[in-house]
């Protein structure tokens, strides 16, 4: 894309730079893990997660942050329709 960094819609109109995703990620499947519960439990607790939308979550996004952090952003869309949406802005 021309004139800067694509973005990348999760939904309710909160977007992402594209550059800073570090990853995409489906709820249901990574959960089983204690190790992403554990990453989960302490961005929540560090204030680091941001629910786009009160439907039901189905994936989760993480992007990087200028101070060095993450966010995790909890999102209704599933992991494949944004990893569709990232590849198509040049993503892949």
């Amino acid at each position: 894309m021309r004139g800067g960094s694509p973005y990348l819609h999760l939904g309710e109109g909160v977007t992402l730079r594209c550059r800073d995703l570090i990853g995409i990620f489906d709820l249901e499947r990574t959960t089983v893990s204690p190790l992403t519960r554990r990453f989960l439990a302490d961005a929540q607790k560090g204030g680091r997660v941001v629910t786009v939308s009160y439907e039901m979550p189905r994936s989760f996004a993480v992007c990087a942050e200028p101070d060095g952090g993450e966010t995790v952003y909890v999102t209704p869309i599933a992991a494949a329709t944004l990893r569709k949406r990232a590849e198509r802005n040049g993503l892949g």
